[in-house]
């Protein structure tokens, strides 16, 4: 399957993600590089999903994690496991999501319009290789629909993109 372009329907979450998860299936089928799928699945997820501002993938890369492809502005380019939504998701190898990000301890402000974040925690072989993070300028953009998801949408990048 080709990337259609067509219009989604989120008024539905779950069958939006329903259909956004045989897109991004589609997409992946056949190409087994983790960059050339992170940048595709990032680019759909940003194309597809309303209301957001940023998303994209860290890679753990040498204890911590590293800018990989994403769709957006300029991103911080390292962050410390434990550190951040995306360090912490890293560190706690869960999912987390902040409505608010300017209540969330040790926050790392890498966009200032920034208002909520959702992190995935990419996990394979037991360990965690990266996360999957989007930002939106809404607060409380994402809730628990959106997380599970996301988490979907990993577990295709994962299965598609052996990082192990």
């Amino acid at each position: 399957m080709t990337y259609t372009g067509e219009p989604y329907d989120f008024n539905d979450k779950r069958a939006g993600y329903e259909q956004l998860a045989g897109q991004l299936e589609g997409l992946l089928a056949g190409e087994s590089d983790p960059i050339a799928n992170a940048a595709n699945t990032a680019a759909l997820i940003f194309d597809v999903l309303p209301e957001v501002s940023w998303a994209g993938f860290y890679f753990m890369r040498a204890g911590e994690l590293v800018v990989g492809p994403f769709q957006g502005k300029p991103a911080c380019v390292r962050i410390a496991v434990g550190r951040g939504v995306c360090g912490t998701a890293a560190a706690r190898r869960t999912t987390i999501i902040v409505p608010d990000v300017d209540a969330f301890p040790g926050h790392i402000a890498c966009d200032s319009t920034s208002r909520s974040e959702v992190v995935v925690p990419l996990i394979a072989a037991d360990r965690v290789v990266g996360v999957l993070d989007l930002d939106s300028a809404r607060r409380a953009r994402f809730d628990e629909t959106d997380a599970r998801g996301l988490e979907r949408l990993a577990a295709l990048f994962l299965q598609a993109s052996p990082m192990v």
